[in-house]
């Protein structure tokens, strides 16, 4: 049976630090709804209501663009082992840029990331559970290192240049903010 916290606690603090993976959904007020994996050791726990992440390059940058619009945000995480649960967190999110002041406060919490993009920083209102009895048990082998990869190849000015191609404009045609 679901059930709804106001924080979070100790116990789901560990639940979410052990987890390998997590999911991130926005969306605008029209168009699509953007909901994306996320892992890499980029979630850190602020608070029982703050949370934030590192966000590396990759093919869109949606979750910059809707946050811009429509500062709703859920992140999710599942039990893919032990005791089965889903915990979610829903909030409101902004995001820093490595131009912007706040990155240099927070970029230390996180591990150095090739491609770094964004923190995101998420006031957490709500702290669901529920069930997760029909999530698979699931086996983690190891963090995939092709992005990591392919972002250090490409170094510096060539993220810059990828941003500029790939990342100013979301899937819907919207400003990203990426660029400043």
């Amino acid at each position: 049976m679901g059930k709804k916290y106001d924080h979070i606690s100790p116990e789901l603090q560990a639940f979410i630090q052990n987890q390998k993976i997590y999911f991130v959904a926005t969306a605008m007020s029209s168009g699509t709804v953007n909901l994306s994996p996320k892992g890499m050791d980029s979630l850190r726990i602020i608070d029982g209501n703050r949370v934030m992440w590192l966000n590396v390059t990759g093919s869109g940058n949606e979750t910059a663009t809707h946050l811009l619009e429509n500062d709703r945000i859920t992140i999710m995480f599942c039990a893919f082992e032990g005791k089965p649960v889903i915990l979610r967190l829903y909030g409101h999110g902004k995001s820093y840029h490595p131009f912007d002041p706040e990155w240099n406060e927070y970029i230390d919490l996180f591990p150095e990331l090739p491609g770094a993009r964004q923190i995101f920083d998420v006031k957490v209102d709500v702290v669901q559970t529920s069930c997760g009895m029909s999530v698979p048990f699931m086996d983690y082998d190891r963090e995939r290192e092709e992005l990591n990869k392919w972002a250090t190849k490409k170094g510096e000015e060539g993220i810059q240049k990828y941003w500029e191609e790939k990342n100013v404009v979301s899937f819907d045609g919207h400003e990203t903010g990426i660029l400043g």
